[in-house]
């Protein structure tokens, strides 16, 4: 169950990095806010993290027993701690970001999504 509240708020933090990817001007939610909408170069950043959150989604859902994909356990469990740590200081640099909005909505999703990995992870 707690696989499929990470994957859920990871879904959200993707579909936001998916909208301000496309040009939306939501850009004050990540990358330290600074941008309204994200120049092309940043957009091309945010497009490929787009793909590698979808992967830690599958990644997180396959830990915890919700889906079978077609990584490995031992690997998948290795990728879910790898997010589980990058989520914590994902929180951190959210936490510490110039722009309000990310303070206040992206560090309360990153925290949460990241005590899941850790739960997934560690088999809790």
């Amino acid at each position: 169950m707690i696989s499929i509240l990470g994957a859920i708020l990871f879904a959200i933090i993707a579909i936001l990095t998916l909208l301000v990817t496309l040009g939306l001007p939501l850009g004050q939610f990540t990358l330290g806010g600074k941008y309204k909408i994200l120049p092309p170069k940043m957009r091309i950043a945010s497009g490929i993290s787009f793909f590698i959150q979808i992967l830690a989604i599958v990644v997180v859902l396959q830990t915890g027993g919700i889906i079978t994909a077609f990584i490995p356990f031992k690997v998948a469990k290795g990728i879910c701690f790898f997010f589980a740590t990058y989520l914590v200081l994902n929180s951190i640099m959210n936490f510490s970001s110039g722009s309000k909005k990310e303070k206040l909505v992206m560090t309360p999703l990153s925290v949460i999504a990241s005590i899941c990995f850790w739960i997934t992870a560690l088999g809790i």
